[in-house]
């Protein structure tokens, strides 16, 4: 679990991490059932975890509500000397899916916290959206996260 305060209201975030991992397949398609959003990692130094990301994709869209918010995201950033799956292929990859995409490192935890308020973000706008308020768009906002804090990614 883990709360999130956005816009001064405090969003409960209850987290799941399977880790893409064979034994859990039979009970991810239950979560997908229930899950309001979903991260989607590969490691960007192992090319079959980001090859799996099709498939995965493929499992979400066939279980999940229609209106899941997903987020794909290239971790272990902070390991580019072993990098083998490029920034822009990620980039590639969530733009076809239409889907926001970051670069995190759960060593250093850099981009972690904006990948989940920008999640925190988009549930608190999709639960409470009000005719006049302006529309958010997850991959506006994530986007114009990474460029504010590109000067000091690894710090």
């Amino acid at each position: 679990n883990k709360v999130v305060t956005v816009d001064g209201v405090r969003v409960k975030l209850q987290i799941w991490d399977t880790a893409g991992q064979e034994r859990f397949r039979s009970v991810t398609h239950a979560y997908y059932r229930d899950a309001q959003a979903l991260l989607l990692l590969y490691d960007i130094t192992n090319k079959s975890s980001f090859d799996n990301i099709r498939a995965w994709l493929t499992e979400i869209h066939e279980y999940a509500q229609r209106d899941v918010v997903i987020m794909l995201l290239g971790n272990k950033a902070d390991m580019s000397s072993e990098r083998v799956i490029r920034s822009e292929d990620g980039e590639t990859l969530a733009r076809e899916y239409g889907v926001p995409f970051l670069e995190t490192s759960a060593k250093t935890g850099m981009n972690v916290e904006l990948a989940f308020l920008a999640i925190a973000k988009e549930l608190k706008y999709r639960a409470g959206q009000q005719a006049d308020e302006p529309s958010f768009q997850i991959r506006d906002y994530v986007e114009s996260q990474k460029k504010r804090s590109s000067c000091c990614s690894f710090v």
